[in-house]
């Protein structure tokens, strides 16, 4: 049995060689396992670095920056052609605990209806929610997935257990309704039958769209609390409430609602996404706009163009004005005697309100 662990790199040379450092460690009974990193183009050395520090790492350099999803495939295509039985998709920001293959492994020969399998990630010290909420012991312990939980209502998914101190409370293991990308533990067979992650996601909401394909063909998705990762959350989409983190929730969870959803929630989706249109952030309006003309995958950085308007430069010669006309005078009046008889010039008389009346009454009858 051939086990293959796939980890995704973009410019984190740091986190990606914490976790490939842990994964050595990795407890193997009676399998083989091969890990492939798949770098998305690092500019930071990263392929250096590791190549050096991991030589046992396999290692595919793609020429751009795939994203996590058309980056994951790669790596997935690579393993299914090197006959691999199960492949665990793994965040690089995270660390794992030595029994962790082990575990999922035991897991999928027990439930041979899953076809995925999600062990318990807690967040990586330091790197809780609600840090000051904690004690020192207290740390890595904290809950960051503990099965997934989805509101179609309103298209959004949760964790079980999120920010919850684990004292054993979820320690069976269960049906989940999808499996976080954090960690996949996938079998072959899924593959063959559904297809890869999509790659019109990029990021986020594409491990949703493959756990919600997956159980369409029969297969059920599992949540192992005795295999356990710890979790640097959005580490690699530059922390929580990041502007690439939001671009691509905004952006993908429109799109994954729309597939999915029912047919209420599919409106109250187009209504929400009229009104971040019109009152929501720059990343919001550009993330609905990029749903609406289908521009998915990649996010296309905006450019600023400045116009440099011609200056407007005052005349240097002042225009002629008509020379001013003074109203005829009276005759057999000098100027001088004008002023003192300007009184005499009568206003224009206006017709009063009977005469008008009388007018428009002897109009009306000689049309008759």
């Amino acid at each position: 049995m051939k086990i293959t662990i796939i980890v995704v790199n973009f410019n984190s040379v740091a986190d990606t060689a914490e976790c490939l450092k842990s994964l050595s460690k990795l407890i193997k009974h009676d399998f083989e396992l091969e890990i492939v990193l798949v770098d998305n183009a690092s500019t930071d050395g990263s392929v250096v670095n590791i190549r050096k520090e991991f030589p046992h790492v396999t290692i595919l350099v793609n020429s751009q920056n795939l994203g996590f999803s058309e980056g994951n495939n790669v790596g997935i295509s690579y393993s299914l052609k090197r006959s691999a039985d199960f492949i665990l998709l793994l965040n690089n920001d995270t660390t794992v605990d030595q029994h962790l293959v082990t575990k999922l492994l035991d897991a999928a020969k027990s439930y041979p209806q899953g076809g995925i399998f999600c062990p318990k990630i807690y967040f990586y010290p330091g790197f809780e929610t609600h840090r000051g909420r904690y004690k020192a012991s207290e740390l890595g312990q904290v809950i960051w997935y503990g099965g997934g939980l989805m509101d179609w209502d309103n298209v959004l998914g949760s964790h079980r257990g999120v920010d919850e101190v684990d004292k054993g409370q979820y320690q069976e293991v269960i049906k989940t309704a999808y499996g976080t990308g954090c960690a996949l533990f996938v079998r072959r067979a899924v593959f063959e039958k559904v297809g890869m992650l999509d790659p019109k996601f990029y990021l986020y909401y594409e491990d949703l769209d493959f756990s919600m394909r997956s159980r369409k063909k029969g297969f059920e998705i599992f949540y192992v609390p005795q295999a356990l990762i710890w979790h640097k959350n959005a580490g690699s989409a530059g922390g929580t409430g990041s502007d690439l983190q939001a671009y691509y929730i905004t952006r993908n969870r429109l799109l994954v609602g729309m597939r999915y959803a029912p047919w209420r929630t599919k409106l109250a989706l187009f209504r929400e996404a009229t009104n971040m249109l019109m009152s929501g952030t720059k990343t919001q309006r550009q993330a609905i706009g990029d749903f609406l003309r289908k521009k998915y995958g990649r996010r296309e950085e905006v450019k600023l163009v400045t116009i440099k308007l011609p200056t407007f430069k005052w005349p240097t010669f002042y225009p002629k004005w008509p020379p001013m006309r003074l109203p005829k005078l009276p005759k057999n009046k000098s100027p001088k005697s004008s002023i003192l008889h300007i009184s005499n010039i009568k206003p224009p008389r206006f017709p009063s309100m009977p005469n008008l009346l009388k007018y428009f009454k002897k109009k009306e009858n000689t049309s008759r």
